[in-house]
C-alpha cells in the first residue's frame, strides 16, 4: 500500500511543538545551526508563515521527505 501524498502540514509536525526549547532541539536535530534554531524557535509565526519561511525550506527538503516514502502530488496524480 502506497503511503498517502503529503502537504504542508504534514511537513511541520517536529516543528509545531509549543515548547521553544523542544522546537530548538528538534531543529538541531535536522541540522540547523545551534544559533539559528534558538532564534527560529522563538519565533512567533503561525503554521502556514513558518511553512512558507527558510526555517521550512531549509530543514525539510522533498530529498529528506523521498527517503522517508513520502510520494509527491505530482507522483501520486500521475498514478
Amino acid at each position: 500500500m502506497a503511503k498517502k501524498p503529503f502537504t504542508v502540514l504534514h511537513l511541520v509536525p517536529k516543528l509545531r511543538e509549543k515548547k521553544p526549547e523542544r522546537k530548538r532541539k528538534n531543529l538541531i536535530r535536522l541540522g540547523v545551526n545551534p544559533d539559528q534554531a534558538y532564534a527560529w524557535s522563538r519565533t512567533r509565526m503561525g503554521g502556514w508563515a513558518v511553512a512558507q519561511s527558510p526555517i521550512l525550506r531549509t530543514t525539510i527538503t522533498v530529498k529528506r521527505l523521498k527517503l522517508k516514502g513520502y510520494v509527491s502530488l505530482i507522483e501520486y496524480y500521475n498514478r
